[in-house]
């Protein structure tokens, strides 16, 4: 199949039944095509879509999201994962206002050197925001050039995906290029899905080296196994008397970099001497509650809360950019990470 074939059944196939109505689409500016693409980094566009509108309207520009507080952006991504992309668009923003006037430069080099902005990222807001004619490889686009040519091997690997790359350049078209870039991707979503593809609806069907073979869930290769590892560690409630709970300011690297959480205390030690070490603090220590796992990409990590009521004076530990004593019940604007949210809602509701 030709390129101007393929781009041509692509575009057919969008207009019939590709996605309209997406919030980024509508007044699609560089910026808020950045903010969508960020978002969408390994995440599904129906998550995002409850994420995104809240957030474009508390930052509807560059310049307002350079100006805010680290605290204000990460509260808005709670829940969304990923925290480091919350972070990259900060800086990013901060960086544009510094160098670039608050404007997103219309350049694929000049995108791709800015925080959390690689190749394929960089290219689909230039296609989906001003129409350059530049190409794009998501885990969707990679799936299904994968399976069309035929691509052996994992597309994570630098030689797979350098195939990938020449063929997704090869295909993208000069016309409709922004329409184009939403159909691929929506294709891949929609029709050459990872499990049980749609193949009797796909457009491309006629063409495709994987269908002709027999063997579509073939490719692309998957990722080499690799265990996960479990890690365990244990959440500390501290309550004072009157219901406000201690929160630690995570530092910037590592998991959750930024968010405030509850102290983790090691699992070999005694909790009260800890506090009373550690955080100069005289605690009561309460039976744990149930542990929670949560899943990173390359871990496992189980969490068990220990509730402990704060006996002598919560003054001695002061506020400061490390600890705040924070109330369940009310919204403070801190970001937090997922299993953080769960535990103060449940200690929320604790009378």
């Amino acid at each position: 199949m030709s390129p101007d074939e393929f781009g041509r059944r692509v575009l057919e196939w969008f207009d019939a039944h590709g996605r309209k109505q997406l919030p980024w689409q509508d007044n699609p500016t560089p910026h808020r095509v950045w903010v969508s693409e960020i978002m969408l980094q390994q995440t599904q566009v129906a998550t995002v879509i409850l994420y995104y509108r809240p957030f474009l309207e508390r930052f509807p520009d560059i310049w307002k999201l350079a100006n805010a507080k680290s605290d204000e952006i990460l509260e808005l991504w709670t829940g969304l994962g990923y925290y480091a992309r919350a972070r990259h668009l900060h800086r990013t923003a901060r960086i544009l206002c510094e160098r670039h006037g608050g404007v997103m430069p219309l350049d694929l080099a000049i995108l791709q050197e800015l925080p959390g902005i690689g190749r394929s990222t960089a290219g689909a807001i230039l296609a989906l925001s001003s129409g350059q004619r530049q190409p794009i490889l998501d885990g969707n686009v990679k799936r299904l050039l994968a399976r069309f040519r035929a691509v052996k091997g994992w597309p994570g690997q630098p030689r797979v995906q350098a195939v990938l790359w020449e063929w997704a350049e090869r295909y993208t078209p000069v016309q409709r290029v922004a329409d184009y870039t939403q159909a691929i991707m929506d294709l891949g979503a929609m029709v050459c899905t990872p499990r049980q593809p749609h193949c009797v609806a796909c457009p491309l069907v006629s063409g495709c080296a994987a269908h002709a073979q027999g063997r579509e869930m073939t490719y692309p290769a998957p990722k080499p196994h690799r265990e996960r590892s479990v890690r365990a560690i244990r959440m500390l409630l501290l309550r004072t008397t009157v219901g406000e709970v201690l929160l630690e300011h995570r530092p910037l690297i590592g998991i959750w970099g930024g968010l405030w959480s509850f102290p983790e205390c090691p699992l070999e030690v005694d909790i009260t001497d800890w506090c009373r070490e550690r955080l100069g603090l005289t605690v009561v220590v309460k039976p744990s509650w149930s542990m929670i796992r949560h899943s990173f990409s390359h871990f496992q990590l189980d969490i068990t809360p220990v509730p402990a009521l704060i006996s002598g004076p919560a003054h001695l530990l002061m506020e400061g950019e490390r600890f705040v004593w924070y109330n369940p019940g009310h919204s403070n604007k801190r970001g937090v990470s997922a299993p953080v949210r769960r535990l103060l809602a449940a200690l929320a509701n604790e009378p």
